[in-house]
C-alpha cells in the first residue's frame, strides 16, 4: 500500500523546503522504504535543490517534446510506450529516493486517450513507491487534473499572517473534494516566537486543523532548501498525521 502525502500552498510558503524535510525524515524512519518526490509546481524547483536541471517531464510525454535516454523500444501500445517513458524519465537522486517531474498538465475536459493513458500510467507507476511526496502548486485541483490519485494527507504550508490564514482556508475549501478520506490541514511555517493567536482563531473558525509549527529558520541553505531546524518540526508532528506504513 503505497502512502501519499501533498504538500500544497501558495508559492513563497516554503512548500519545496517542507517538501524535501519530510523525504528526509521519512527516508531516516523508514530507510529500506522507497521513497518518489513528485514536483507537481509549475516551478520546478524541487529538483534545483538537488542541483540537477530536470528537462524531461510528464508533459515532455504529452508533448513529445524530450529526449529519451534510451531508444523506443518497438512494437508497444500508447499504454505502454507511456508507461515505460515514465521509467525513462524518473530520475535516481540517492537510494531508495527518486523525482519525477510533471511541470504543465492537460485538462482532463480534454476528450483526448492520452489524457486517461497519462492518468493510468502515473497511477500504476506511484504503486510501485512504498511513499509519494507530492510538491503541488496552490491546491490539490491541479495534481488531480492530471492524475486520480488518493491522498492520504494533504498539508496546506501557510505562513503567520492574517492573509495567508484566509487564504488557507480557500485552499482547504478547494482542495477538499479531491483529498476525500484524506486528512487536511495546516501546517504554520516560518513562525518567530509564539503562534499568533488572532491568525490560530481564523484558521480554527474556518473548521481547519492546525497540524503542526514550524520555527523560522535564518539559518537555512537557500540553495539546497535543507534545514535541521525543519526536519526536527516535522518529526514532532508526525503522530498527529495519518501516516503508517507496514
Amino acid at each position: 500500500m503505497t502512502l501519499t502525502l501533498a504538500i500544497i500552498g501558495k508559492s513563497g510558503s516554503g512548500k519545496t523546503t517542507v517538501t524535501k524535510a519530510f523525504m528526509r525524515v521519512m527516508k531516516e524512519k523508514y530507510p529500506e522504504k522507497s521513497i518518489l518526490l513528485f514536483d507537481n509546481d509549475l516551478t520546478c524547483e524541487l529538483g534545483h535543490t538537488f542541483g540537477l536541471d530536470i528537462r524531461n517531464t510528464v508533459y515532455g510525454i504529452r508533448s513529445g517534446k524530450h529526449e529519451y535516454k534510451t531508444g523506443i523500444p518497438s512494437k508497444m501500445t500508447k499504454q505502454e510506450y507511456i508507461e515505460w517513458a515514465l521509467e525513462d524519465i524518473v530520475v535516481n537522486l540517492e537510494k531508495n529516493v527518486d523525482i519525477l517531474v510533471s511541470w504543465l498538465i492537460g485538462s482532463k475536459d480534454c476528450r483526448c486517450p492520452i489524457t486517461q493513458q497519462i492518468n493510468d500510467a502515473l497511477a500504476k507507476f506511484f504503486r510501485q513507491y512504498d511513499i509519494v511526496i507530492f510538491d503541488c502548486e496552490l491546491d490539490l485541483k491541479y495534481l488531480n487534473q492530471l492524475v486520480d490519485c488518493h491522498i492520504d494527507t494533504a498539508l496546506i504550508i501557510a505562513e503567520p499572517t492574517e492573509e495567508s490564514a484566509r487564504l488557507a482556508a480557500r485552499i482547504e475549501e478547494y482542495s477538499a473534494k479531491y483529498a476525500t478520506g484524506g486528512q487536511i490541514g495546516v501546517v504554520l511555517n516560518k513562525i518567530q516566537g509564539n503562534t499568533d493567536e488572532t491568525v490560530s482563531k481564523m484558521i480554527k473558525d474556518n473548521h481547519i486543523d492546525i497540524l503542526g509549527v514550524i520555527p523560522y529558520d535564518k539559518d537555512i541553505n537557500g540553495i539546497t532548501k535543507e534545514s535541521e531546524t525543519v526536519q526536527n518540526a516535522i518529526k514532532n508532528m508526525l503522530f498527529r498525521l495519518n501516516i503508517a506504513i507496514d
